[in-house]
């Protein structure tokens, strides 16, 4: 099976720039991020479904399937566009909600948890 070299790089492009923006603090950023990497996902399993071929539609003449596509990663495709769009609208509600309630993007640690965490923090004893 070989691979189209251009389609593998840009499917590791998309990842790298997906995950750096997962990374960042924005909520904005972070969306982009998660739209980036699932679209990245998706060309991943078209390439990974084989090369293009016949329809995968028998017209009943011939039951071969010798040469046809295989309409399950097309399939899993539409699917997980579907599952990233929903995805997409929710952290925009999410966003959106932030943005009314503290009138900034950036998500920041909240205070509590902080303090939990310290209280989890082994003590040092030298101190």
């Amino acid at each position: 099976m070989t691979a189209d070299l251009v389609l593998l790089i840009t499917i590791g492009a998309l990842t790298a720039c997906g995950v750096y923006l997962l990374l960042e603090r924005v909520v904005s950023k972070m969306l982009l991020g998660m739209i980036l990497l699932g679209n990245a996902v998706n060309l991943l399993i078209l390439t990974m479904g084989g090369p293009d071929g016949k329809p995968p539609i028998l017209d009943g003449s011939g039951t071969s399937t010798e040469g046809m596509a295989d309409p399950l990663a097309q399939a899993m495709i539409l699917t997980a566009i579907v599952i990233t769009m929903g995805l997409a609208a929710f952290v925009l509600a999410l966003a959106y909600r932030s943005y009314m309630l503290t009138t900034t993007e950036d998500v920041t640690n909240d205070p509590e948890d902080t303090q939990v965490a310290r209280r989890r923090e082994p003590e040092d004893p030298e101190q």
